[in-house]
């Protein structure tokens, strides 16, 4: 995909920390930011035009997650779903027991951290080299004080698709909820949240070629949560606030235009992300963070020896390359991503990585200019 500026080559694969909005998407939006810019709580015709509008991106990305569109949340993105969908279903239920796994988002980790800090016990599971969370390890912790288990669909930093459906099961024997983070894997991963047994999932606009500052949580008819935000008492009392209609209509288009060209969209990154592991792995001193198998079709992963990550994407910058050292919540850090040392890493793997992340948008093209870029990046700062 190419980026407008100086460079007449450029490549943006760092679709993994945010992607283009599609033009289909923005075009739906812009009237809601000037004609139809009414309140949904008003009673007068622009109330109801915008409360349609509502209506109509709940049906969208109901559709996308295989719900009813009551079950669908509208919140301010990823993280506040994450937080609303831990905060309010422990504090609902009386139980007091987390389990969630070491790979997880901040999002998710930080919150479970804050209930650790009011009384509740967090379980933190461990995965393996590929970040997979042994589900022996899952049926172990889950007892009949466990609120809820809360494990990613697919983890931001190095793709590992974890077994979710699996895990849910588990959690339900015990009759604890299951929650998953869903922000990379919603409508790039075969997901039903009725067949894979999910109570609650958090899906993001910006990673799926909608706008920034909007998400939505999956709450399964029947699973009592408390609101965090409280007020006006919108989206069914759970998020109040009133609703972001221009956000709205670009997270419901985003999931319906992301649906109808799935299944190819998923099989020609998959082979795109396939062919670029095979070329960059031959630099000399590289090597795959993640598995093989199992893994997000948007993601590859990939460390350097004698390579510090964040000077190799300054070093692809120049040329025109736009990658990430790990998720763009911790760019620039000058501490290894939690991830990395998780499946095994020590500090000076952890920080010699590369995030290449893929988009329905990303060309041969762009893996082109990767191909020729990097082995010029990775002999520069190796100098």
């Amino acid at each position: 995909m190419h980026i407008p500026g100086k460079m007449s080559r450029t490549a943006y694969l760092d679709n993994g920390s945010t992607t283009t909005v599609a033009k289909e998407v923005l075009d739906e939006m812009l009237p809601y930011f000037t004609n139809e810019y009414g309140n949904p709580s008003s009673i007068h015709t622009m109330g109801d035009n915008a409360a349609r509008a509502v209506t109509n991106a709940r049906k969208r990305v109901a559709a996308a997650a295989g719900c009813r569109p009551s079950e669908i949340i509208f919140t301010s993105g990823g993280t506040e779903a994450d937080n609303l969908a831990i905060f309010g279903a422990v504090m609902s239920s009386g139980r007091k027991k987390i389990i969630t796994s070491a790979i997880e988002h901040s999002a998710v980790l930080e919150a479970c951290g804050r209930m650790r800090e009011t009384g509740y016990k967090v379980i933190v599971l461990p995965v393996d080299g590929e970040g997979f969370v042994n589900v022996r390890d899952v049926a172990k912790a889950v007892d009949d004080d466990t609120a809820l288990v809360s494990v990613m669909a697919a983890n931001n930093v190095i793709g590992t698709m974890e077994p979710i459906a699996e895990i849910a099961e588990i959690a339900h024997r015990h009759n604890a909820l299951f929650h998953t983070d869903a922000v990379q894997a919603f409508t790039k991963a075969d997901i039903d949240v009725k067949r894979d047994c999910i109570d609650m999932m958090s899906v993001s606009g910006h990673k799926i070629h909608g706008p920034k500052g909007i998400g939505a949580l999956y709450v399964r008819t029947g699973v009592k949560i408390s609101p965090v935000m409280v007020g006006g008492g919108q989206e069914h009392g759970l998020r109040s606030s009133t609703e972001n209609i221009p956000g709205i209509v670009g997270l419901g288009k985003a999931a319906e235009l992301a649906m109808r060209t799935m299944r190819g969209d998923v099989k020609r990154m998959t082979e795109l992300r396939d062919a670029i592991i095979d070329d960059i792995l031959k630099t000399h001193g590289s090597y795959l963070n993640g598995p093989n198998e199992m893994r997000l079709c948007s993601n590859a992963h990939f460390g350097f020896g004698g390579v510090r990550g964040n000077d190799l994407v300054l070093a692809l910058s120049k040329m025109g390359v736009y990658a990430s050292s790990a998720s763009a919540c911790s760019a620039g850090s000058t501490e290894p991503s939690h991830v990395m040392t998780a499946i095994g890493r020590d500090q000076s793997e952890a920080l010699s990585s590369l995030r290449i992340s893929l988009s329905r948008y990303t060309t041969q093209d762009d893996a082109d200019l990767l191909s020729e870029s990097l082995p010029k990046a990775v002999r520069a700062v190796r100098k």
